[in-house]
């Protein structure tokens, strides 16, 4: 009984720590902009160790995104040539072993 106790504790810390390592963006600023534009996406886990690539994706086609600065906090990223249209932010995380479409929108004009 003890045994199965300590590994259900374990499963549950790793479970956590796999929760919180993920890359969440909450908020983009401005929300709107056009090619060229800079713009920065605020979450956690976001640095180097948790996101590989960026892209832009509208459900269909997904669009890399050139990062310029990337800290465990801040993205921050020049929008590609792209039609205009409403887009998630997509992560393919540092690992390669997955790809998160984010809860934030970036439209572009």
């Amino acid at each position: 009984m003890r045994t199965w106790f300590i590994v259900g504790l374990l499963s549950v810390a790793v479970a956590v720590f796999a929760f919180q390592s993920t890359p969440r963006f909450t908020t983009v600023d401005p929300d709107t902009g056009k090619k060229g534009d800079t713009i920065t996406a605020k979450g956690e886990n976001v640095g180097k160790s948790g996101i590989g690539e960026l892209y832009l994706t509208d459900g269909q086609k997904d669009t890399k995104v050139d990062i310029s600065t990337q800290s465990d906090t801040e993205v921050k990223f020049t929008i590609p040539e792209i039609k205009a249209g409403r887009y998630h932010l997509l992560v393919l995380t540092a690992n390669k072993a997955s790809l998160i479409e984010q809860p934030v929108v970036v439209t572009v004009e």
